[in-house]
């Protein structure tokens, strides 16, 4: 194990999106974290090696319904520093797994909870994803073109900015009390907080009058034609953001110029002429012949890459940013530290169940035979 938070204790039980994220994010750290799945129950992802959510973790297949299958939760979570879930308000209490059962064997546990609207509120117990939450906050309307719909921007904003990060955060900031002599708490983390507050500053910027609350009107949501994504002579797109006049000069001077007497960049009303330049200029080559013309400089373009070219785009290879490990090239852990660096997986994530039987022994569940026996904790 290596990373600043070696030693560090987690339990996570098995769900999907943002909580997976926060214990990988702990994991990638050096956090030892203890998955509690559901025995039988397929992942996400038919080959388990793929599912890199669950990198770095320990798995222990355990049946919740049963009372003894709830026990050995608790008896984990006497031990450990940080216990995540991701139910539905509720759910956790009914199965004697929630914050006050968990509290009364730890007291000093951080316990964290996941979901999409929080844990209280009009919708509270009502299904939703990311894209219903992102919807709700105002955020999604944001997003997407001045004459189409909003667009999804995947599930990366709401599950794992405004979600998993979150917890994260959260967690780190309890654990930080409970160093200092503090008590155990419950970290309430809600998507629909979290992502609300990833817009903290769209939201100042309208109250300000800077922001108009329509999609494509706005300096970074394609409104600016300084700031928005091109196609290029062979389909493929630029992505273009010299914000700065001196930025924006270095660009149209690589672009090769935009005309005699080209629209001030700041100009609003003409706007629309100077997109209709640059993007006439940008169609007159290919993409990587653009990355080309403007490599090392200061115009802030770059490529739009496919996941599949990302890994080798010189930079992010000089840095390392995907790895591949056991097969599987994947991005690496992050941030990164100078005394305490955070290696990248060492080995795939694991089956359903696949360490029962090792944490049954290291953490000296009680009856761990009789379990394994009656079916209540099942090993892969």
């Amino acid at each position: 194990m290596s990373g600043p938070l070696t030693g560090l204790t987690v339990v996570e039980i098995a769900g999907l999106g943002p909580a997976p994220f926060a214990g990988m994010l702990l994991a990638d750290l050096g956090a030892t974290v203890v998955r509690v799945d559901r025995p039988g129950e397929p992942g996400l992802i038919a080959d388990p090696r793929h599912d890199v959510l669950n990198r770095g973790k320990l798995s222990i297949a355990v049946d919740l319904k049963d009372p003894r299958g709830a026990a050995v939760v608790l008896a984990l979570a006497a031990a450990a520093d940080v216990l995540v879930e991701g139910f539905r308000p509720g759910v956790a209490e009914r199965l004697g797994i929630g914050p006050a059962d968990c509290h009364a064997v730890n007291s000093r546990l951080v316990y964290g909870r996941m979901t999409g609207w929080g844990q209280d509120g009009p919708r509270a117990r009502t299904a939703g994803h990311d894209l219903t939450y992102l919807a709700a906050t105002g955020v999604l309307h944001a997003i997407g073109p001045a004459d189409g719909a909003p667009v999804p921007p995947l599930n990366l904003l709401g599950d794992y900015g405004g979600g998993g990060m979150l917890l994260a955060a959260g967690v780190l900031a309890a654990l930080w009390q409970t160093g200092r002599g503090g008590p155990g708490q419950v970290v309430d983390a809600a998507i629909v907080d979290g992502t609300a507050l990833l817009a903290t500053q769209l939201f100042g910027l309208v109250h300000g009058g800077l922001w108009q609350d329509r999609r494509g009107a706005n300096l970074l949501d394609g409104g600016a034609p300084f700031y928005g994504v091109y196609p290029t002579a062979d389909g493929r797109h630029l992505a273009v953001g010299p914000i700065e006049p001196r930025f924006y000069a270095e660009f149209v001077e690589r672009l090769g110029g935009l005309g005699t007497e080209p629209p001030d960049q700041y100009d609003v009303t003409r706007w629309p002429r100077l997109r209709a330049l640059i993007a006439e200029r940008i169609a007159s080559r290919t993409r990587d012949e653009w990355v080309a013309v403007f490599a090392g400089s200061d115009a802030c373009v770059a490529p739009v890459l496919s996941l599949g070219e990302a890994p080798d785009d010189p930079h992010l290879a000089a840095r390392d940013v995907f790895v591949e490990s056991y097969g599987v090239r994947q991005p690496a852990p992050a941030p990164r530290f100078s005394a305490t660096p955070a290696g990248p997986p060492a080995s795939p994530p694991p089956r359903p169940g696949e360490h029962s039987e090792t944490v049954l022994a290291r953490w000296s569940i009680p009856d761990g035979a009789a379990l394994l026996r009656d079916g209540i904790v099942v090993q892969d």
